[in-house]
């Protein structure tokens, strides 16, 4: 009831110059309607409302700009940071020269930060900025100080140019592999020789049969002062039975068996996606009765490539990889497998195919028949690709 009675004198009091006897001029005004002074009333809340409502709008807008403002700030500051370190790079080409060896497993991160202590680049940022999906392959490389990290990038992201590491790659003879780790080394050949005409005895697995092809597992390998040739084969072997054990691989003459054909179908084809049916068109043939007919198995025994071999070479029964001759598997696999080989080997491709045929030797492509016609079409379509191939 107060808030009433303020509220109708407040707004009915009319104050007004008096004259000299005390009274006003002009006669008082009639005093307003409660619904007048409700209808005030209301109209003062509302406004107060807005008031408050635009006030609250402000701040937040404020607020908003003043966050997003910071946020803008902020980003701008990191892009013109991150900008200063990209071009935190030496222009090159760099002088002096110096040994630099990345570590089996290392990326492009670490081997910045090292690269940077070694003031062979003036920052990581400038060699990471751009390494991308390049690979890193390990080794020890010939560099110079002050590089341009892009220098640097297409130095070690080129395999040629590492030194230091043994590199046993899927599919390669052991013959080519003790060469490589001859001229790694300092080695004679003849060490590794010696321990490869051997028996094997203190080194390979029973399975193996006495022979070290197929058993080196494919990778990098870092000699270290002091080794042996027969301490490098044996972690090379090592590593091999480690890597067929964790795979699941069947031990015993099984796996002998599974790495034979694995070496076979890495050396026919080229591509990974026929690994599975090269292998189930060579046990295919074998439970037909039927010779292999692998050339690549026939060079092998010879010590050549495919490409060299002749007709007479073909012919010749005296080779025990000769498999036009001789029915079954030759006797040891003719190289080092690698992994897609081996697991296809072990889950071969169901199929009834018993001849394939690479028909484009640029792209790869193979196809697989099971009748001799079939083949015989292949064979045509191949000639009509390669018109320049025997």
């Amino acid at each position: 009831m107060s808030d009433s009675f303020s509220d109708f004198f407040e707004e009915n009091t009319q104050w007004s110059d008096l004259d000299g006897d005390g009274f006003s001029a002009l006669p008082p005004r009639p005093p307003r309607s409660r619904r007048e002074m409700r209808r005030k009333r209301s109209e003062r809340k509302r406004h107060r409302i807005v008031a408050a409502v635009v006030v609250v709008v402000v701040l937040a807008l404020v607020g908003a700009a003043g966050f997003f403002g910071y946020r803008a700030l902020k980003q701008w500051k990191a892009d013109r940071e991150a900008a200063q370190v990209v071009v935190e790079d030496y222009p090159g080409p760099g002088n002096g020269s110096v040994q630099f060896t990345v570590e089996s497993g290392s990326d492009w991160h670490t081997v910045a930060q090292n690269l940077t202590k070694q003031d062979i680049i003036k920052s990581p940022e400038a060699l990471t900025s751009i390494a991308g999906n390049s690979t890193l392959y390990p080794g020890t490389f010939s560099l110079q100080y002050q590089m341009k990290a892009s220098d640097v990038l297409a130095v070690l992201s080129d395999q040629e140019q590492a030194g230091g590491f043994i590199e046993v790659r899927p599919g390669e003879r052991v013959s080519d592999v003790i060469a490589n780790a001859a001229q790694v080394t300092g080695l004679p050949e003849s060490d590794f020789q010696s321990i490869i005409d051997g028996d094997g005895a203190g080194i390979l697995p029973a399975e193996a049969n006495g022979s070290f092809e197929g058993w080196l597992e494919p990778g990098s390998y870092n000699p270290s002062e002091g080794q042996t040739a027969s301490d490098i084969l044996t972690q090379m072997v090592n590593a091999r039975i480690a890597k067929l054990d964790e795979m699941g691989v069947p031990t015993g003459e099984e796996r002998e068996k599974i790495m034979i054909m694995a070496s076979i179908a890495e050396a026919e084809v080229n591509s990974q996606e026929y690994y599975g049916k090269v292998t189930r068109v060579i046990l295919n043939r074998i439970d037909a009765g039927m010779p292999l007919g692998m050339d690549t198995t026939v060079a092998y025994g010879l010590g050549i490539t495919a490409a060299e071999l002749t007709d007479a070479m073909l012919a010749d029964d005296s080779n025990p990889y000769n498999t036009r001759i001789h029915q079954g598997l030759p006797p040891t696999p003719i190289s080092n497998p690698g992994d897609n080989a081996i697991q296809a080997a072990m889950n071969p491709e169901q199929g009834d195919w018993l001849y394939f045929v690479t028909t484009n030797l640029q792209t790869g492509e193979t196809k697989f028949a099971v009748t001799e016609d079939e083949f015989w079409k292949i064979r045509d379509e191949y000639k009509n690709n390669n018109p320049n191939a025997n």
